[in-house]
């Protein structure tokens, strides 16, 4: 029998995942993709093969108890019915937060359970979805190692001056510093970049993952060495709900002169803010540029979208001391040419030529001339997950010195 892993990515309501086996190079490869979503209300669940073929497409009956747990079973009993010659050796977990404990993959264990629980007031509406599956597969399938990768992980090489606020130092010690997120989609663009650009992948670059949650990260020949978000995912870009950054201050006035409890707070900053609290309309990118022409809220929601990418850019080129090129990348930065226009046209000062067919045309390449060089290149995080698991259990195999 093959070995194959499963990868998951859990959300608030939903279960995304991805089956992977090792190729002939090492590499992970895709067999199946699939997301469990609606978790909680009206479920739905769709597994599609490495071409996107739909192989199953079910909607179980909606119930409240219909969680994540449910969801689990029901891909692992699908899995086990479409197995052929593979057999399930390992689960990879997507983590948001690693705190400053961990820089790499690591397999799951009670010790280390317990230091991502007590990470849970640093990231508390991601960490506690993140962590229920793995305490799922330990009761179901106590013999299968799982691995935790993180979002943090790949940020925690950064400078130190680049991961400090100026707050007291016991309150840093405390563990409110910069960490940056999105790691995975970033470690896996500069795994890829050189195959796009050799010479990019050696130079000043800013990443750009743009969706419905997004960021900015300056690489320096592949390495993170600054990033638009910091103690938390609401901070840098404007994103579908999320405000990004905003004045301290501002927090303090919900609380005094508006009476909203902390959670009130918490929930509009994270829920009703961003592309939908600007817009009154919707947090997808897609339905904004639908109605620009016809919806002021929309056209300012994109402008102010765009605009933070512009200021956060100038700030990350002054931490590379230049640039040689900008990668786009996540939902928005891969399909929606026109935020990839204006983003561009923006940055004409650091000599960036847009070319205006390949960029409608979903060119890798996008920008014309010999100045710095833009490109787009889809993210794979669970492929980055599943090379960090491989990684991992590779180690624990090889004999000790």
């Amino acid at each position: 029998m093959v070995p194959a892993a499963l990868v998951l990515n859990a959300g608030s309501s939903s279960l995304k995942f991805g089956v992977f086996v090792r190729g002939e190079d090492g590499a992970p490869q895709r067999l199946y993709q699939g997301l469990a979503e609606g978790l909680g209300g009206a479920p739905h669940l769709c597994i599609r093969d490495r071409a996107g073929t739909v192989l199953a497409d079910e909607r179980p009956d909606a119930q409240a108890s219909y969680g994540h747990e449910a969801a689990l079973l029901q891909i692992a009993e699908w899995l086990s019915t479409h197995r052929g010659e593979h057999r399930l050796a390992a689960v990879g977990h997507r983590v948001v937060h690693g705190g400053m404990a961990y820089a790499a993959p690591v397999r799951i264990d009670d010790a280390v359970l317990e230091e991502l629980e007590r990470l849970v007031p640093l990231a508390p509406l991601h960490q506690p979805h993140n962590l229920e599956p793995i305490r799922i597969v330990r009761r179901r399938f106590p013999n299968l190692p799982q691995v935790a990768c993180f979002d943090t992980a790949f940020h925690r090489g950064q400078p130190e001056i680049a991961q400090l606020f100026a707050l007291p130092a016991e309150v840093s010690r405390r563990g409110v510093r910069r960490y940056g997120f999105h790691g995975l989609s970033y470690a896996y663009i500069a795994s890829v970049l050189g195959a796009a650009s050799p010479a990019l992948a050696e130079g000043r670059v800013v990443a750009a993952h743009l969706g419905n949650g997004a960021s900015l990260c300056a690489l320096d020949r592949g390495r993170s060495i600054a990033t638009t978000m910091g103690f938390s995912a609401l901070d840098g870009l404007p994103m579908g709900t999320r405000c990004g950054s905003l004045d301290a201050g501002a927090v303090f006035y919900l609380l005094r002169e508006m009476g909203l409890t902390p959670d009130q707070a918490e929930r509009m900053l994270y829920t009703r803010s961003g592309l939908l609290g600007v817009s009154g309309l919707s947090n997808d990118m897609r339905i904004l540029r639908a109605h620009a022409a016809t919806h002021p809220g929309a056209r300012t929601a994109i402008d102010l979208f765009v605009y933070r990418i512009g200021r956060e850019l100038g700030s990350l080129v002054a931490a590379l001391g230049g640039i040689d090129g900008i990668v786009f990348t996540g939902g928005i930065g891969e399909h929606d040419a026109a935020t990839r226009a204006e983003v561009l046209r923006g940055a004409a000062w650091a000599g960036f030529r847009l070319d205006e067919a390949a960029n409608a045309a979903g060119g890798s390449r996008i920008t014309r001339g010999e100045g710095p060089q833009a490109f787009v290149i889809p993210t794979d995080e669970e492929a980055m997950i599943a090379r960090g698991m491989h990684a991992v259990l590779d180690e624990a195999r090889q004999p000790a010195q």
